[in-house]
């Protein structure tokens, strides 16, 4: 059998003696059978829909209430009030101010505290170090606890009387005792400590993947030119998890400005935490409900999102298309 004709024998068959060998046909591509386009479009159809109904629907909801009206119980009230809604929350809402410099200061924490502190975590487990998993199953613990939980745990720790941050500081059950989340000068503070604490884990996580993703070659020719650990991390090794970085950066901006769970367990996000995620449940739900205000502040603190979400995007993958 020529060389021509055993390349065109499929691997791990051989042609019986006496009979010429199946030939496969170059090019051929394999149609969609009615049950594999069925499978594909359930893929794609059902997270689809459910973004939809569960996202995008109510997001217009929310951005039409935003312009009009309503007690949110007939829907025959519902009335127009044009751009009313924005200019209350924005010139006669107290809190929206205090609320606006609260999430700028969540934000600044967040990227400038727990990401390092993430980072460095995960830098320091991709070591090898004895027990890696146990440290790594220990400090990833507080990101599978809902935000709320976190809220009541750091609770029991900034306890006036009772808790341990006071007990330690020897001031527990003393006039000198600090109310950590009923002070208003501090209380911001000790809220994002509680943040921090879940969320440099899960920055821990992810640039733990990414450094078992980096090329080891890297780190070899960096050390052969003379570079030592500082230097190779921060320009070879940091630059070429650009993808985790870009991800951890939309992860902040999102975790800083959707924080809710943590100031409404501890005082409902009043007195020192007022936050725009809680304000806009605040007049979404309750007796003093006012769904047009509501809506007006959701829609300002989506757009605060995404402003920078979407700058940043582009700006990123605009440097990697012109590379």
């Amino acid at each position: 059998m020529s060389s021509t004709a055993q390349d065109l024998v499929p691997p791990g068959s051989r042609a019986e003696p006496g009979k010429p060998a199946k030939r496969i046909r170059s090019g051929r591509v394999r149609r969609l059978s009615r049950g594999d386009k069925f499978v594909l479009a359930a893929m794609v159809g059902i997270p689809t829909l459910i973004q939809l109904v569960f996202v995008w629907l109510p997001t217009l909801m929310s951005i039409g209430l935003s312009f009009t009206r309503w007690n949110g119980l007939d829907l025959g009230n519902i009335r127009s009030a044009g751009l009313d809604n924005y200019r209350f929350t924005t010139q006669d809402y107290p809190p929206f101010w205090p609320a606006m410099g609260h999430n700028m200061l969540w934000l600044v924490f967040l990227a400038l505290v727990a990401t390092p502190i993430g980072l460095l975590l995960a830098v320091l487990l991709d070591q090898n170090i004895r027990g890696s998993r146990i440290y790594q199953s220990i400090f990833f613990g507080p990101v599978m606890l809902s935000l709320a939980l976190v809220g009541i745990i750091w609770q029991l720790f900034y306890q006036r009387d009772n808790g341990l941050l006071n007990f330690l500081l020897g001031t527990a059950g003393t006039p000198q005792a600090v109310d950590w989340f009923g002070d208003s000068s501090v209380n911001i503070w000790a809220a994002m400590v509680a943040a921090t604490w879940r969320h440099a884990g899960y920055v821990m996580l992810l640039y733990l993947a990414g450094l078992k993703g980096v090329d080891p070659t890297l780190r070899e020719a960096a050390s052969i030119d003379g570079a030592n650990a500082y230097q190779t991390f921060f320009r070879v090794v940091f630059p070429a998890m650009r993808p985790v970085n870009i991800v951890i950066v939309v992860i902040t901006i999102i975790e800083s400005l959707r924080a809710f769970d943590v100031v409404y367990v501890i005082n409902r996000g009043t007195n020192g935490l007022e936050l725009l995620s809680a304000l806009v449940i605040q007049n979404l739900v309750g007796e003093g409900q006012v769904i047009g205000v509501g809506s007006a502040l959701a829609v300002v603190l989506l757009v605060i999102s995404l402003v920078p979400i979407v700058f940043y995007l582009s700006r990123t993958f605009g440097k990697e298309s012109k590379a």
